[in-house]
């Protein structure tokens, strides 16, 4: 398949994604064990189907391209820089609330070409609601075959709305909404954060503390082909592939392009204490 035309590739992904979710849910809803990584993170039986099932339909789909998944082997950065265009995956994105039962999860695809994600899935099993990013077309909302288009919202009179993760808060957010103006927030796990974002209904992000590639590229996606932007605190571009470790740097989630958010974070020190 010709991987530099995303149209082709738009529906057998939808359809991955909603079939790695299955897996998922089939053990969601029974007792299962839950492993300790190096990392500390948690593992589960449906993160590993999730992983085999996304691999193996990926290398039918797209033989040449490499995949990069959460659950998979880690390439040297030697080997990865060489790759001009990759699959991203994190085949369950929030174990910790996959734990906790409270259906904050999701699926998340991205095509990654020259740094930047082109293409994104995120797929909410709970919740039964896919959302698509295509840089070059826009994105969608899918919830029972029905196709939304989706679009940030920009700002206006009003206190903003910001979304925070529901188990990785931390103080240097706290310091960041106290600088902000009027403001409610909303505390939600896994990639649903950018989603919330990029439909429109919440206007910020901040996300302080670690994470990695496959945990933000295909919400990114979505984010940005939505109209928002996903940024360093510096307001530089969220690259990918571009370093020997695989964790992001602190970033924002915005909804509004034009919205002057430096006027917060002028003089803003994430690492302060």
């Amino acid at each position: 398949m010709d991987v530099e035309n995303h149209g082709p590739l738009i529906e057998p992904l939808v359809a991955l994604a909603e079939e790695a979710g299955e897996r998922i849910m089939r053990v969601y809803q029974r007792d299962f064990a839950v492993q300790t990584k190096t990392d500390k993170s948690p593992l589960t039986e449906a993160d590993r189907a999730s992983h085999d099932h996304i691999l193996a339909r990926l290398r039918e789909l797209t033989p040449t391209l490499p995949v990069l998944s959460e659950e998979g082997g880690l390439p040297s950065y030697d080997a990865r820089r060489q790759w001009p265009r990759y699959w991203l995956v994190d085949p369950l994105d929030g174990t910790k609330e996959f734990v906790k039962k409270n259906g904050e999860f999701t699926v998340n695809i991205a095509l990654v070409e020259r740094g930047q994600p082109v293409l994104g899935i995120v797929h909410a099993p709970v919740r039964k609601t896919t959302y698509l990013g295509d840089r070059e077309h826009g994105a969608l909302r899918i919830i029972d075959r029905v196709r939304t288009p989706i679009h940030t919202r920009r700002l206006a009179n009003g206190p903003l709305l910001v979304v925070v993760s529901r188990s990785h808060r931390g103080a240097a957010v706290d310091r960041l909404l106290d600088r902000l103006p009027p403001h409610e927030t909303l505390s939600v796990g896994s990639s649903l954060k950018f989603c919330l974002v990029a439909e429109g209904k919440a206007d910020l992000y901040p996300r302080f503390g670690p994470t990695s590639e496959w945990d933000t590229a295909a919400a990114q996606c979505v984010v940005e082909a939505a109209g928002g932007r996903v940024t360093r605190v510096d307001l530089s571009a969220l690259t990918y592939n571009s370093k020997d470790s695989l964790l992001n740097p602190d970033f924002l989630v915005l909804g509004d392009p034009s919205h002057d958010w430096d006027a917060y974070l002028h003089g803003f020190d994430v690492q302060e204490r």
